[in-house]
């Protein structure tokens, strides 16, 4: 198997290293087979990829966000679903429940990887295409109006690599196109930005983070009409397994990724 992915396509691969490492666990927090089949395929070394916080992170943001989208599926059971920066992830297996729709969007060179390791699934839709150009918007809108369900966005680990005029931008693109919608996004803060080269995993890729916020509110008033709702810690999750993960909980609560719930 050949992935060919640009600088910041390649951060995708180190959720894959974590959720295939996590899965191999006889513990296991999360299950992720397909992780596991990718690392296989590539005989890759997680190494670089899988450290101690960026491993904490990215499970307590799987564990988070599934219990989110779960959530919502049982609140709205024929949900529309983008998962907007698809990567490898694969969560759309773990929320599954018989009824959504689910459309995963990212890059040609990401969506062209991807179709290598996924196969077609029924309800599942691969979309090739910049969130920050519209062309996508049509067949979400497409489905949601068919079903008359309502339209979940997901963001994971997308806005720090915006600024924030295009984060700006592709609010404004979900506005024109959805009169209403949930968005979940992860962010970070201002000080990961500053300080990314001592990143434990993306430094050891070409990927730059360009923005970072302290609240959620401060996406919420990038564009009008847009409400922030809640946003939760990563450190919530992490702080449940390890004493690290508690010591850093307690030391830098403000550090840690959180997951940003917004509506309109």
């Amino acid at each position: 198997m050949t992935l060919q992915l640009g600088d910041v396509q390649i951060t995708a691969l180190i959720p894959v290293a974590i959720k295939a490492n996590e899965t191999l666990k006889k513990n296991a927090r999360i299950k992720d087979d397909v992780a596991v089949e990718i690392i296989r395929h590539l005989e890759m070394d997680t190494k670089p990829f899988d450290k101690f916080l960026s491993h904490e992170g990215v499970v307590a943001r799987t564990v988070m966000l599934d219990r989110m989208v779960k959530d919502f599926v049982a609140k709205n059971p024929d949900a529309v679903i983008a998962n907007l920066g698809a990567g490898f992830d694969n969560r759309f297996a773990r929320v599954d429940n018989g009824r959504i729709s689910w459309f995963d969007v990212d890059l040609s060179d990401s969506i062209a990887a991807r179709k290598k390791v996924f196969d077609e699934r029924e309800r599942v839709t691969m979309i090739a295409g910049s969130v920050l150009e519209d062309e996508w918007c049509a067949l979400v809108k497409a489905e949601a109006q068919k079903k008359n369900a309502p339209v979940l966005f997901l963001a994971e680990g997308l806005f720090m690599y915006f600024s924030m005029e295009e984060i700006r931008a592709f609010l404004s693109i979900l506005k024109a196109n959805f009169p209403h919608g949930t968005l979940i996004a992860e962010q970070n803060n201002p000080m990961m930005v500053k300080n990314q080269k001592y990143h434990d995993t993306v430094k050891s890729t070409k990927a730059v983070f360009k923005s970072g916020t302290w609240s959620g509110q401060e996406i919420a008033d990038l564009c009008d009409g847009i409400n922030f709702v809640e946003e939760h810690s990563f450190n919530e999750e992490m702080k449940k397994h390890s004493i690290r993960g508690w010591l850093f909980a307690k030391i830098l609560p403000k550090m840690n990724d959180r997951w940003a719930m917004f509506n309109w």
